[in-house]
């Protein structure tokens, strides 16, 4: 298995790109979104990646986090959605909109990806509603753990090395993830408050998003 891929983009297509690494050549499809974050020909990208293996092909999916690219394997495990449906949502939605949306059950923020109907969108929402709370708290602490790869330039005799990305809006709601299922809240229950408070407060820290939270998951009347 090809789990992540380091080298320099020898050429870039709408939807592809290929990347020299010490002089093999690798086919990347990558979402809109992650194609419109890579830099030009010649310069470094490092991605970490998914091997789909068919009777008659083998395609290598690209991502910048591991928690994307967790993601793109779940989506794909939901029936009627191959690859290509899965870089739909994720380049129309991003993994942060993608687990807001299942945990929240908004179909139809699934439904704005191309190609995806509302039948698909309630059935991706229906089947990973129970894993989106697991992919949401891995997205800060496993980009904190490994560094989430970046691309930039080098010139021709520098060593290729990754950069860490800091993730902070992922790691504020994992935090506050894990402080709602220390105080007993389920899962499900703590993604979804977290992720509504969240949408409405992007930048809120940690404490802020746990008490918004706490407001969302107190009974009402």
């Amino acid at each position: 298995m090809i789990g992540k891929l380091t080298g320099r983009i020898d050429y870039r297509a709408s939807d592809h790109i290929l990347i020299d690494v010490q002089g093999v050549g690798y086919l990347v499809y990558c979402s809109d979104r992650t194609m419109a974050t890579l830099p030009g020909a010649g310069q470094v990208v490092a991605l970490f990646t998914d091997l789909v293996v068919r009777e008659d092909l083998l395609q290598l999916f690209g991502f910048p986090t591991l928690a994307e690219k967790e993601w793109h394997r779940l989506l794909m495990s939901v029936q009627g959605v191959g690859a290509k449906a899965s870089l739909a949502v994720l380049g129309t939605l991003g993994p942060d909109g993608v687990g807001r949306a299942i945990a929240l059950g908004d179909w139809n923020a699934v439904k704005a990806a191309k190609g995806i109907g509302p039948k698909t969108a309630q059935r991706i929402v229906l089947d990973l509603k129970d894993k989106a709370p697991g992919v949401m708290a891995m997205g800060g602490t496993v980009a904190q753990a490994t560094g989430d790869a970046v691309a930039r330039p080098v010139d021709d005799d520098a060593v290729i090395e990754p950069v860490v990305a800091a993730a902070p809006v992922a790691s504020t709601q994992a935090d506050a993830l894990s402080a709602l299922g220390n105080l007993g809240y389920g899962p499900s229950d703590a993604a979804s408050a977290v992720a509504q408070a969240a949408g409405e407060a992007p930048e809120a820290d940690t404490p802020a998003l746990i008490r918004a939270a706490l407001k969302l998951l107190a009974p009402k009347g």
